[in-house]
């Protein structure tokens, strides 16, 4: 005869229960869905790369260590309402793409006023290299008349021709700088948006402009 506890005959029952209504379940079919992380990349080089069609991005995204397919470059851009690359084309190269490209052959220029302590007015020039915000204080003068300007460009151009062979970049070749009336500067001759300028070099005067300069 054998005796079983109330507690091993429950913990039969139970097993029993289980083998019988627990079914196996399937995993779920399709792709996995692409990351947030993943998606804000991939509209990122659409936005900023309009020719590039979805092979193209996904080609570089492969390149970045991320498998994702043709497909999901399609609907993700057709998700966020972002036209195919024939058709982004024809919005034509924005500012942001076109500095993006030939940032490191940027240069931008501009000057600001400081007030020494007898309250005299004096012009500073500076450069600001797009690529990597490196800042070049050329000088400062009371009139900021073309020789004085031509001479501190040729300076500065200078220093870059020696930090180009060093560092082994690209040469500058591009020089922006807003519309400001400067007497037979040669720096007249190069077009320009004033407004692009002005948002280039707003950020690195702060600090110069808060220090008061001696005479």
């Amino acid at each position: 005869m054998l005796l079983f506890k109330p507690d091993t005959v429950l913990r039969w029952h139970r097993e029993l229960v289980r083998r019988k209504w627990t079914f196996r379940r399937e995993k779920p079919s399709g792709r996995s869905p692409v990351a947030a992380e993943l998606e804000e990349l991939i509209v990122l080089l659409a936005t900023e790369n309009p020719r590039w069609g979805y092979s193209k991005i996904q080609g570089e995204l492969l390149k970045l260590g991320y498998s994702v397919s043709r497909s999901s470059v399609r609907n993700v851009l057709k998700r966020r309402q972002i036209p195919p690359s024939p058709q982004r084309k024809k919005r034509g190269t924005t500012w942001r793409s076109f500095l993006g490209h030939y940032a490191s052959q940027m240069i931008a220029c501009d000057f600001f006023t400081v007030e020494t302590m007898r309250l005299q007015t004096l012009y500073v020039l500076f450069f600001i290299e797009l690529g990597t915000r490196r800042v070049h204080f050329a000088g400062c003068t009371p009139r900021p008349m073309s020789e004085w300007v031509t001479q501190q460009a040729r300076q500065l151009t200078w220093t870059l021709q020696d930090k180009e062979e060093q560092e082994e970049r690209q040469p500058v070749r591009f020089l922006i700088h807003d519309r400001d009336e400067i007497p037979n500067s040669p720096l007249r001759s190069t077009q320009c948006s004033p407004r692009k300028a002005s948002r280039r070099c707003s950020l690195p005067i702060g600090a110069p402009k808060r220090t008061r300069l001696p005479k």
